[in-house]
């Protein structure tokens, strides 16, 4: 039994839908099917999720939403008509965007409810075209399939109680078509994951039904080992490992949500991404483990939109409690870091600069240099990390010698180092302008 889940991008119009109704024909394991809302379908259009987020903010702010809500429904419709598929299931599209707004529900609860529409909808129009083709299909809301998640609406996690019940979607018959991105809390309240959960979705239900593979169609033939738009025709990466497709998609990579595999990964199940537009193409499988290669490093990725939050003070690793209480600070004022290199008088905490607003920023260095009496407080923004990474990094001879000669032949200044306790990556902080320098570098030291 396989699952496969058909991104935004499969799913973007009715001649796309044909690629996939074909894709789950052409093999007959291919029974559980996760789909996420309609994505672009070019460069300039729109993402439905992103009319839906729209539609929902204007409800809320006691906006005109109709705009919003007409493109949706047109959206919808044009693939209905695309497919030749019954009316009726517009229908149900817009009656349950009115009931979500005309609920008794918060606002935070119908904007969750808005934003998980369009995966709603896009598996009860492939569910209904499958069945129109003589397929037997089946739509499968989340709560029946035994999604159970947390009460936090747009980071939702699931509950370990859902696998039990997941596992009971083998005795079903025919395709299952499951919506991704939401599940139901023990209270019956549906609830998120954080955005591009789709492959959340998929990955629960892969390891809820123990599938022999979990597939992951997207518009890309592989996972390639730097972001194309920095190096032209880069090398294509054939077998990842979960740990090392984590760290790739933490770091910047685009092709899978950073928490989607844990599910998988938990179950040892294998994970293939491949492109619904080329569906015979091997791409790329994500494994427990693989064999050594003599190349040890498999990507490079990088990601903006960092700050750096630097601490000195002399026999700093002396004073007990001295990071606790910074921590402290951090957690008090609600912020999360990503990364803490630190040495014996110097400390340097690195934080997505979405997390700090310039009030924020004051209050947190005004707070650092009352308690704690630091030589020095600042705050660096404007940093990019790149990540390095590979199985048997940590025991490769050289290799943060490579790293650093390649980004130093770029003529970029390294703001950071990091290894850390990884032992599949090595990061460096640079300054964000750097990146198209430092990228390409780094790619034709390690892959030439």
């Amino acid at each position: 039994m396989k699952v496969a889940k058909f991104g935004g991008s499969s799913v973007a119009d009715s001649t796309q839908l044909h690629k996939v109704a074909e894709i789950i024909q052409n093999d007959p394991e291919r029974k559980f099917i996760v789909v996420s809302a309609p994505g672009k379908r070019d460069k300039e259009d729109f993402k439905v999720t992103d009319m839906l987020i729209q539609l929902g903010n204007a409800y809320i702010n006691g906006e005109d939403f109709n705009k919003y809500y007409s493109i949706v429904i047109s959206r919808f419709k044009e693939i209905i008509e695309g497919l030749n598929i019954p009316y009726f299931i517009l229908d149900e599209i817009e009656h349950n965007i009115h009931n979500i707004l005309e609920s008794d529900d918060t606002n935070k609860t119908k904007f969750d409810a808005i934003k998980a529409v369009g995966e709603d909808s896009s598996a009860k129009v492939l569910s209904a075209y499958l069945n129109s083709l003589g397929v037997k299909a089946s739509y499968i809301n989340p709560k029946d399939a035994g999604i159970m998640v947390s009460n936090e609406a747009g980071y939702a996690e699931i509950l370990p109680e859902s696998f039990q019940k997941i596992y009971t979607l083998r005795e079903r018959d025919g395709i299952l078509v499951i919506p991704g991105f939401f599940g139901y809390t023990k209270e019956g309240q549906l609830a998120t994951f954080s955005r591009g959960g789709s492959d959340i979705t998929g990955s629960i239900i892969a390891a809820g039904v123990k599938a022999s593979l979990y597939e992951n169609f997207t518009d890309v033939d592989s996972v390639y080992s730097v972001n194309p738009s920095y190096v032209e025709n880069p090398n294509e990466i054939r077998t990842l490992t979960y740990r090392e497709m984590r760290e790739l998609s933490y770091a910047g990579f685009s092709v899978f949500h950073n928490e989607a595999l844990i599910p998988a990964f938990k179950e040892q199940i294998p994970v293939c991404i491949k492109n619904t537009n080329n569906p015979l193409y091997p791409g790329t499988m994500i494994v427990a483990e693989k064999k050594p290669e003599e190349k040890c490093v498999v990507g490079i990725a990088s990601d903006t939109g960092f700050c750096s939050l630097y601490v000195s003070k002399y026999f700093m690793n002396r004073e007990i409690g001295f990071g606790r209480k910074l921590f402290n600070i951090l957690e008090d004022e609600g912020i999360s870091f990503e990364h803490a290199p630190s040495g014996i008088d110097d400390m340097s905490i690195i934080i997505r600069e979405s997390q700090l607003t310039e009030s924020k920023e004051k209050i947190i260095l005004k707070r650092i240099t009352d308690e704690l009496h630091p030589q020095t407080v600042s705050l660096d923004r404007g940093l990019a990390m790149i990540m390095i990474v590979g199985e048997g990094l940590v025991r490769t001879v050289g290799l943060a010698s490579r790293a650093a000669t390649a980004i130093s032949d770029a003529n970029v200044n390294i703001e950071m180092i990091n290894q850390g306790s990884s032992e599949v990556s090595m990061m460096f902080g640079v300054l964000s302008k750097d990146l198209d320098l430092a990228i390409p570098s780094l790619y034709k030291a390690f892959f030439g």
